[in-house]
């Protein structure tokens, strides 16, 4: 194997603790009985599509659930749901990433939105911290940002291609067997972060 020069985490499921299940269950105790055909870990609409690449408000994603499930659920009812699945950061996993930073470039890929971004932020500050959750990494990439999400090939090109990455000396960690495949596609190394394992586990 080529020498590794750069590392790209995923968030939820490797740096940040997530249950699906969570949210699924809080849409479905409001009355959604079929949110995982809405959105899940391997696939989303294009309600979530859209608000993960930044092409919807939330104000527009809030009415839009109440108008496809035909309830009618408060901003908070259906913030609070969304919110759900995400849990706590991974403290130790946040210590390997100081003792990778000397050794290699660390980025971080992320599906995410605008809601979810503000709220692991929030629970990021829940701790005293000595610098921003960004600080960890030479850049991270946000998908609500870039307006791309994974596991378009785009969303990687532009993150090797920005920072003058070499695919063939770059490593990808994520936690969604998709979002792997499509990082070998493109010759980076990948490893699939499974459930109950760490990225302080790894050979790094």
């Amino acid at each position: 194997m080529q020498k590794i020069e750069a590392i790209v985490f995923d968030l939820g499921g490797v740096i940040l603790n997530i249950d699906y299940n969570l949210t699924r269950t809080a849409f479905e105790n409001a009355g959604v009985p079929n949110f995982d055909e809405m959105y899940s870990q391997t696939d989303a609409d294009d309600l979530f599509r859209n608000l993960e690449t930044g092409k919807i408000s939330e104000d527009f994603f809030y009415t839009e659930i109440n108008k496809r499930t035909g309830l009618g659920l408060s901003t908070t009812e259906i913030q609070q749901a969304w919110n759900a699945m995400l849990l706590t950061f991974r403290e130790k996993s946040l210590q390997f990433l100081q003792v990778l930073k000397p050794k290699y470039k660390l980025f971080l890929l992320s599906n995410t939105n605008h809601i979810h971004l503000k709220e692991f932020n929030k629970i990021y500050l829940e701790k005293e911290r000595e610098f921003s959750f960004e600080k960890f990494f030479d850049k991270a990439y946000y998908s609500c940002e870039i307006g791309l999400r994974k596991p378009n090939a785009e969303s990687y090109d532009l993150v090797l291609k920005e920072n003058k990455l070499v695919p063939g000396n770059t490593l990808f960690v994520d936690d969604s067997i998709q979002n792997i495949e499509a990082a070998g596609l493109l010759g980076m190394h990948t490893v699939l972060l499974q459930p109950g394992k760490y990225i302080e586990d790894l050979d790094l």
